[in-house]
């Protein structure tokens, strides 16, 4: 069998982000400040959060966007959804403006602003928040009337993931990445995005169903499960849950001919990770794993080949390699 070890490290280490590990915190930084000082935001005790894959230390290289969850604990409750994007949207308009081409930097969403920080080529989500009823969980707006709320748990969801990662001694954090960076290089730019899929790893994982006893078991095992989940998702409408909301599942934007292409594609890579996994050629296995996580945010290939294979999988005649037994003639002469 093709574990890998050391080529499932260094395609972690091809994903991790770069220095969107500075630029993220500042950018974050720089909204919280701007949002903190406003006066009215004060009085509703605005608190910010840094959450989403960032925050849960998931996400891969390029970090696009970074999510503050703005908690507003004494906001009254008749102030709108509708009023607090507004108050928002003054708040930061005013702060960032303009970017050098005229645009505005601030862009209104349906549940959030989104700032552009095109230094850093990324962008900051913040969303506005209010406690839910139960005093534990929180609400944010939602896409329709004026004054249209959802619940939610960001937070909940980082202790989760947390406490998954210790679980599995470190391995679901790394899987997950791969995963993500799986539907990345089998989807590109098309929906269900990122979210869906971790949280379908989290299911999988959580299911019981996902183990092994390193990286490269892991990674097939959980694309096995989560390949599963969205045939389940796409073929008879099974929900992925929301682990955070008894009883909630998750709300995707996809059109029907994405979610085809998720289901097929990933069937078809748990079934190329399944026999990578059991190749005796460590260069075939590799190529089949290079085929599966593709490039990173720099254009690189993310699956390195062992030493001693050439880029199509098939071995270098004239390589040795560490611990072979027998070396090829030569004309040179040591000693």
């Amino acid at each position: 069998m093709a574990h890998l070890k050391q080529q499932f490290k260094d395609a972690l280490s091809s994903i991790e982000p770069s220095d969107d590990k500075t630029n993220a915190p500042e950018a974050h930084r720089l909204v919280r400040d701007a949002l903190e000082a406003d006066a009215k935001l004060t009085e509703y005790g605005v608190s910010p959060v840094l959450i989403g894959s960032y925050k849960r230390n998931v996400s891969i290289k390029r970090i696009k966007d970074v999510d503050v969850f703005v908690r507003l604990p004494d906001m009254p409750s008749d102030v709108t959804s509708k009023d607090i994007l507004d108050r928002f949207f003054a708040v930061l308009h005013a702060e960032f403006g303009t970017d050098s081409d005229g645009h505005r930097r601030t862009k209104r969403q349906d549940r959030s602003l989104q700032v552009s920080f095109p230094e850093y080529d990324l962008y900051v989500d913040a969303v506005p928040a209010r406690p839910h009823w139960d005093g534990e969980t929180w609400e944010i707006p939602q896409k329709g009337d004026e004054n249209e709320w959802v619940r939610t748990n960001p937070e909940g969801l980082t202790s989760l993931s947390s406490e998954m990662n210790a679980a599995h001694d470190g391995y679901y954090v790394p899987t997950v990445k791969l995963l993500r960076q799986t539907r990345r290089a089998q989807l590109g730019k098309k929906k269900p995005g990122g979210f869906f899929f971790e949280l379908a790893t989290y299911q999988a994982f959580a299911s019981g169903a996902v183990s092994g006893s390193d990286q490269a078991e892991y990674y097939v095992s959980a694309l096995t499960k989560v390949s599963k989940i969205i045939e389940n998702f796409v073929t008879y409408g099974i929900g992925v849950n929301d682990p955070t909301l008894a009883g909630a599942t998750i709300h995707i934007r996809a059109s029907d001919e994405e979610l085809e292409a998720a289901r097929t594609r990933f069937a078809d890579a748990a079934i190329s990770a399944d026999d990578a996994l059991a190749e005796e050629d460590e260069g075939k296995a590799a190529l089949a794993f290079q085929k599966l996580l593709g490039k990173n945010g720099d254009d690189k290939m993310v699956f390195p080949m062992p030493p001693g294979f050439n880029e199509d999988g098939s071995k270098r005649a004239s390589a040795i390699l560490a611990g072979a037994r027998v070396v090829p003639a030569g004309t040179r002469t040591f000693g």
